[in-house]
């Protein structure tokens, strides 16, 4: 597993903000053309039938998976860095770091400035506590975990 400093996760924020952001605009297109879609098949169910442009339909549907193959493309990326999607709702993002003798989780959300909290892995996000002088320490003075 990549483990991170904290200098180095924040170097990561700029591109995975982007990429946290295409997949979160991606899936937001993705269900409001599942709404219409399922706003149709709810029309022709209580019609009892009814004339559909198949054409557009296919369409439409073809656009959906689009959108969900960006969103799934986006994480594959983010992952492939080794930064740990935790809610792509919120935009929650996971950084494994070393502290002391065990890794822990820097923890971001859609929004924050900077990173400034963390978990232990079995903590989650309920768990998340401000950073202290560990990180930052570790972080300026260049040390790195083997």
């Amino acid at each position: 597993m990549k483990t991170f400093t904290l200098e180095e996760a924040h170097s990561l924020l700029p591109v995975l903000e982007s990429l946290l952001k295409r997949a979160m605009e991606s899936k937001g297109a993705a269900e409001l053309v599942e709404s219409s879609l399922s706003e149709l098949a709810r029309r022709i169910y209580l019609s009892g039938g009814m004339k559909v442009d198949v054409s557009t339909v296919a369409k439409q549907r073809a656009d959906m998976e689009n959108h969900l193959l960006r969103v799934r493309e986006s994480i594959a990326e983010i992952d492939s860095i080794g930064v740990q999607v935790k809610d792509l709702e919120s935009g929650l993002l996971d950084f494994p770091c070393h502290l002391d003798d065990q890794v822990v989780l820097l923890c971001w959300r859609m929004g924050e400035t900077s990173i400034e909290h963390w978990h232990t892995v079995e903590a989650g996000f309920q768990g998340r506590q401000p950073l202290d002088d560990r990180f930052r320490r570790r972080s300026t003075s260049g040390e790195r975990p083997n």
